[in-house]
């Protein structure tokens, strides 16, 4: 199997690259960049060919593609593999608005490709374990959850809301609340939420948000999405989960695989030994190709969770609670 990469603009794209790398019986075939360099350079370190326009690699002999370019691209970039026949991974959020992402979805339904988003925290081992722990109703019925993702603020295109369509809440939200859907087999029935500017940088952008949810099996939910910590802090490492049921309650850290080493000489040393969620997202992406099958996380998927993004910016706006009705996909 030939595989393609869009754009190297999301540094996600490099695990991408590793994975397909390490799969037998697949290779990536080729890359485009918008920023030549960029792309050259990816080209060289993993062997294979630079493209100076994605419609050159979509014109070649590959059968998938995995785009990872700036947000707002995202609709261009799917669009088109769809109507040359690509199956495509697309990064997370799926797109800045419903609207591009419904499109999306058409077009790949169009053309009868497979249309995968980029949530790799399905993956992780204790995700799995703890929704086979629900499945198997040992917290009786489910009442409540609380659920964080913070981090740093990532700089560059993140921070240009014409490129990610906003801060930390459009970038953080994603992906705890596709975990929670997918838990609870329910959909986000209203959003509201606190969104804070400048708070913990001084780029003018959202940093910090606080969103609460309720589901519509009467399910109630919290989510920091923050970009609240400190440039030496972890890139990655917070995803945490607490679930309250009528049976007892699970609490979820889905980066606890990791070693905290402190020195005097090198300070605070984060090594992570676990999961490799991307790996196993590009395996499973791949499977759905081999076999012609619908993927685990669709496109639909991806377009539920970002409507809960941008009704927590439209909360924020109008300070009050904000109803979501379902985008038709």
């Amino acid at each position: 199997m030939k595989v393609g990469i869009i754009s190297f603009a999301h540094m996600h794209a490099h695990s991408y690259a590793q994975a397909i790398q390490e799969l037998e019986g697949v290779e990536l075939a080729g890359i485009y960049d918008d920023d030549p360099e960029r792309g050259q350079k990816a080209a060289a370190r993993y062997q294979t060919t630079f493209y100076s326009s994605y419609q050159e690699l979509l014109a070649s002999e590959i059968d998938a593609v995995i785009v990872t370019s700036e947000n707002a691209s995202h609709r261009e970039h799917v669009v088109a593999c769809a109507a040359a026949g690509k199956h495509v991974l697309c990064e997370k959020p799926l797109a800045t608005t419903a609207e591009d992402a419904e499109a999306m979805i058409q077009a790949c339904r169009e053309h009868q490709v497979i249309l995968q988003t980029a949530f790799p925290v399905r993956y992780n081992t204790a995700i799995l374990r703890a929704k086979a722990y629900m499945e198997e109703g040992k917290l009786g019925r489910i009442i409540a959850m609380k659920g964080t993702n913070r981090g740093k603020n990532p700089g560059g295109w993140f921070v240009d809301p014409q490129k990610s369509g906003g801060g930390a809440v459009i970038d953080h939200t994603v992906h705890v609340v596709d975990i929670m859907r997918w838990f609870l087999g329910a959909e986000v029935a209203e959003v509201y939420a606190e969104v804070g500017y400048q708070l913990a940088s001084e780029i003018p952008i959202d940093d910090c948000g606080l969103i609460t949810m309720e589901f519509n099996n009467g399910v109630f939910a919290t989510l920091d999405c923050s970009w609240s910590r400190n440039q030496s802090y972890p890139t990655w490492g917070d995803v945490t989960l607490e679930i309250v049921g009528t049976d007892g309650t699970l609490k979820i850290d889905a980066f606890a695989q990791k070693l905290d080493v402190y020195s005097n000489d090198s300070g605070h040393i984060y090594a992570y030994w676990g999961d490799d969620m991307d790996q196993q997202l590009v395996h499973d992406f791949l499977d759905s190709v081999r076999k012609n099958e619908q993927p685990k996380i669709t496109g639909e998927d991806g377009l539920r969770a970002l409507e809960v993004a941008l009704a927590a910016y439209q909360s924020a706006r109008e300070l009050e609670p904000v109803r979501i009705e379902k985008s038709q996909a």
